[in-house]
């Protein structure tokens, strides 16, 4: 694929890159932007009375010390090393893999003044698949994501580590062995390296591509556990859903209504509860965020979050465009939007095994003796308020740092990597709401099941067939994710 900077790239076509292991290189016209962008900087800088933040002068409250011209290239070795202070887990290959890309798109854009070579050889890394290693904490989300790109850009100056085919190697020694060439770092470059929200978006973004699948199962729990339940199909009535005028509901009970059964048989009750009657409600409203959610982080993969930035006429100006509060206030959106997603999950995984509607007290045939699906329940329970707890916005804590130069800052990385876990945290109540719905349904043999529910039933029982007695439910719960995420997928 050729990095074009007049082109626009969706998270699909991305993903689909990523994993399919494609080369990417960049586009002639590219090339010839980013040489020009890079004359025109180093034009600028040869006028020496100009002062030029993170040019010639120092970073953060520093911004007024003026560096000498036979430093400037020190002036960036220097800032990649002092802000290598990352901490906590290294992130994953895949993660980084996706900085190095997102980077790149960035820098392609040519508003950042770095020299071709540089880019070419993150170019190198990301087709050689030499993956910076990159602790995954540290960012403040509103200088950019300084200290994990700082991690990441060490590969330039031939330092830090480099993980490559599952072994981690020095920075140095992995890239003598594939014979690349670092680049160095001059004038601006390493500002330009980390100045920017590439590692925040990364990780926005593997939440995405989680979450939509997650959505998916959690629709098709919702479903099965509607069976189950033998709610009342009017509640998905297209009319109904007119009426409210909110897009996400009304494709939520699009969907359910396609595919529910319409049986004749008599309702246990005239209305059910909410966990049930106002799924597409929530459920809508959630898809709504969701939505919102994956169009800033589609916007911020074309965007330039640098500082300073060479603009169309050649004038260098300094401005915020590393501030990452719409990925923060995204990331924290999201919490809330799958929060309620596993919330209202749980409230049907209890309904289901309190013994109503003719189903057995925890399903189970002999409640007592045995306890069934009891602490299933609490399982799914001690998620949910954990989830509560993840999602408080990380954005309202602002933290004042460099001497108060930088006195408003988005915490972006921490609200995205919360906002991961949130979801993961979802699809394990997703699973458990699954096994519940799946299991009651167990005692419903006589009714009959809709057909994209039967099929994705059948092919459930084939590979984790029903238990009548008490067992040992957490031996399920990973088998479940893993069938219903390649159920979502295919």
């Amino acid at each position: 694929m050729n990095i074009d900077h007049i082109k626009r790239y969706p998270i699909a076509d991305l993903s689909a890159i990523i994993s399919s292991g494609q080369k990417i290189s960049i586009h002639p016209s590219t090339k010839e932007l980013l040489q020009t962008k890079r004359k025109a900087l180093e034009s600028t800088i040869q006028n020496q009375d100009q002062i030029i933040y993170g040019i010639n002068t120092g970073f953060g409250v520093l911004c007024d010390t003026k560096i000498n011209e036979e430093d400037l290239n020190q002036l960036q070795i220097n800032l990649i090393r002092s802000h290598s202070c990352g901490y906590g887990a290294i992130s994953k290959a895949e993660r980084i893999k996706w900085v190095l890309l997102l980077k790149i798109i960035s820098l392609c854009k040519g508003a950042s003044g770095v020299r071709l070579e540089l880019v070419e050889f993150l170019v190198s890394l990301y087709n050689e698949d030499l993956i910076p290693v990159v602790p995954e904490r540290g960012s403040l989300g509103a200088s950019g994501d300084l200290a994990p790109l700082a991690h990441l850009s060490l590969a330039c100056i031939a330092e830090g580590k480099i993980m490559y085919e599952g072994l981690v190697y020095e920075a140095k020694e992995i890239l003598s062995i594939k014979k690349i060439q670092a680049p160095g770092l001059r004038a601006k470059e390493g500002l330009a390296l980390i100045n920017g929200t590439q590692y925040t978006l990364s990780v926005l973004i593997e939440n995405i591509i989680l979450a939509d699948i997650v959505f998916k199962a959690a629709v098709q729990s919702a479903i099965l556990s509607s069976e189950a339940f033998h709610v009342n199909r009017d509640i998905f009535h297209p009319e109904i859903h007119s009426l409210r005028n909110q897009n996400g509901q009304q494709k939520i009970a699009k969907i359910i209504d396609d595919q529910i059964s319409k049986p004749s048989r008599p309702l246990y009750s005239v209305q059910d509860p909410y966990s049930f009657r106002c799924i597409a409600q929530v459920m809508g409203a959630s898809l709504d965020a969701f939505q919102y959610v994956q169009k800033i982080a589609e916007n911020e993969i074309q965007s330039v979050s640098d500082n300073p930035l060479i603009l169309s006429d050649g004038k260098v100006v300094s401005g915020g465009n590393f501030h990452a509060q719409p990925l923060a206030m995204a990331a924290d959106i999201l919490k809330l939007a799958m929060a309620e997603l596993g919330s209202i999950a749980e409230r049907r995984i209890y309904l289901l095994v309190c013994g109503h509607r003719d189903l057995p007290n925890f399903l189970i045939e002999d409640a007592g003796l045995s306890s069934g699906y009891m602490i299933v329940q609490y399982a799914a329970a001690s998620l949910v308020s954990q989830n509560k707890q993840l999602a408080t916005p990380a954005i309202v804590d602002s933290i004042v740092t460099s001497k108060g130069q930088e006195d408003h800052v988005s915490m972006a990385t921490n609200a995205a990597l919360q906002s991961l876990e949130l979801t993961n945290n979802v699809m394990q109540i997703v699973a458990m709401e699954w096994m519940t719905a799946c299991r009651a349904w167990n005692f419903r043999d006589q009714w009959k099941l809709n057909p994209i529910s039967l099929k994705h039933l059948t092919n459930y029982l084939q590979r984790i067939p029903h238990k009548i007695l008490d067992h040992i439910p957490s031996q399920d719960y990973q088998p479940t994710i893993e069938f219903l995420v390649s159920e979502m997928k295919s």
